[in-house]
């Protein structure tokens, strides 16, 4: 039954498309961070400087994520998300242009990361809240987890290939690669045709403020979506920061940069496997359990800071990834059958929101903490806070006892 299921959502024609443009998507993003972590340190050698680029975009999308969870709940959402990989494109492009003539500039990339993090926060609400308008409800589970595992698998090709392209030819044509991969999303987007009853509400409408009430109100009425979202906003700044800035250093520092991308694809193959499983497996307390897996990626953190040899990272960061999505796809999942259709986006706008807001903070500390006290108490500071989040959200609860896999709210049905 499970694998017909997994099956049959590839028979309907607007999830194959939504399916290929985020895969394809993926692809060419997996490279970006990669490409342009290594293009910051190539230009100025500088941990700081290479958290605060990459804290520039955070900081973007969280202020824009709000605004984005709107549109998406207005606006015919295929539409949003050609205009959007669009946009990624045109971004990605400049940033490729600079760095491979010679012309980047920490403020420019700072700049341009600005506007590519915008983007991403109009399309990731988008994105997420367009599942259940392409499959039945009943398809939805198989169809957050097909989704998951071809993220995956573009993720392990990106990273690896993508690094070994940045060792040998240089960070500005990742970059390249990335911007391509937009571009061609965009055309797979542009195919996406979804029947009348399921796009977005029309005909009233409400002020923007009126919206974002509406969405806080769906969010906040909820404790176990504000509980974990919290548990959530702690976690992202320490472990992104961990991984993303000081992960980097590390790697350029001991077993190299080819050598970090198999670290990274190493992660996407253990959210791949989390994938599968979650195919197989599905609890009824699915959301409980996978809260308290998020201890798991305390793993590659403490590994970067005490024994960073690859084959230990490896196994560290592929853990860690199928904890991180056995968690995902019972997220997903509870959103899309809990909250009503007409505010999802904005829902997801606010868990985004919540689970993005502190990551800049997180990326711009690492930095000069890790120069005034080492790398390795940073990284074992950063597993700490992990675990205390992780602990304090399972002792609530509606996190423990709130089910997935039952009937789905009135309003969030096809």
């Amino acid at each position: 039954m499970t694998t017909v299921s997994a099956r049959g959502v590839l028979r309907h024609a607007a999830f194959r498309w939504l399916l290929a443009g985020r895969t394809v998507g993926i692809v060419g993003n997996a490279v970006a961070p990669i490409a342009l972590a290594f293009a910051v340190l190539d230009l100025t050698g500088s941990p700081a400087d290479l958290g605060l680029v990459v804290a520039s975009r955070s900081v973007a999308n969280v202020a824009v994520l709000l605004f984005g969870g709107i549109l998406a709940d207005r606006l015919p959402r295929s539409v949003v998300l050609v205009s959007t990989a669009l946009a990624a494109a045109a971004t990605q492009a400049t940033i490729a242009a600079l760095v491979l003539t010679g012309s980047a500039t920490v403020a420019l990339l700072v700049i341009l990361s600005v506007l590519n993090g915008a983007v991403a926060a109009v399309s990731l609400p988008t994105t997420a809240a367009m599942v259940p308008d392409t499959v039945p409800v009943e398809a939805l589970r198989p169809a957050n987890a097909v989704i998951r595992l071809s993220l995956n698998a573009g993720t392990i090709v990106g990273a690896s290939a993508g690094a070994a392209v940045i060792a040998v030819v240089g960070a500005g044509w990742g970059l390249v690669i990335d911007a391509a991969a937009f571009a061609l999303a965009a055309a797979c987007f542009a195919r996406i045709t979804l029947p009348r009853a399921t796009a977005p509400r029309g005909g009233e409408r409400f002020s923007v403020l009126a919206d974002l009430r509406q969405g806080w109100v769906e969010f906040s009425s909820r404790r176990w979506v504000w509980t974990i979202v919290a548990q959530f906003a702690v976690l992202n700044a320490a472990f992104v920061g961990a991984t993303t800035v000081l992960g980097p250093v590390i790697a350029d520092a001991s077993f190299g940069r080819a050598s970090w991308g198999l670290v990274i694809a190493a992660q996407t193959a253990g959210l791949a496997i989390g994938a599968g499983v979650a195919l197989r497996w599905r609890p009824r307390h699915a959301i409980g359990i996978g809260v308290g897996l998020m201890a798991v990626t305390t793993i590659p953190v403490a590994a970067l800071g005490v024994l960073p040899a690859l084959p230990v990272l490896i196994v560290g960061f592929l853990l860690g990834g199928v904890a991180i999505e056995l968690f995902a796809i019972a997220w997903d999942h509870a959103l899309q059958t809990h909250i009503p259709r007409a505010a999802l986006s904005r829902v997801y706008s606010w868990d985004m929101l919540g689970s993005f807001i502190a990551i800049p903070l997180g990326e711009i500390l690492v930095g000069p903490l890790a120069d005034r006290f080492g790398t390795t108490p940073v990284l074992l500071g950063c597993a700490a806070v992990i675990l205390v989040a992780t602990g304090a959200a399972v002792a609530t609860r509606s996190v423990r006892t709130v089910q997935t896999g039952g009937a789905p709210h009135e309003g969030a049905t096809a």
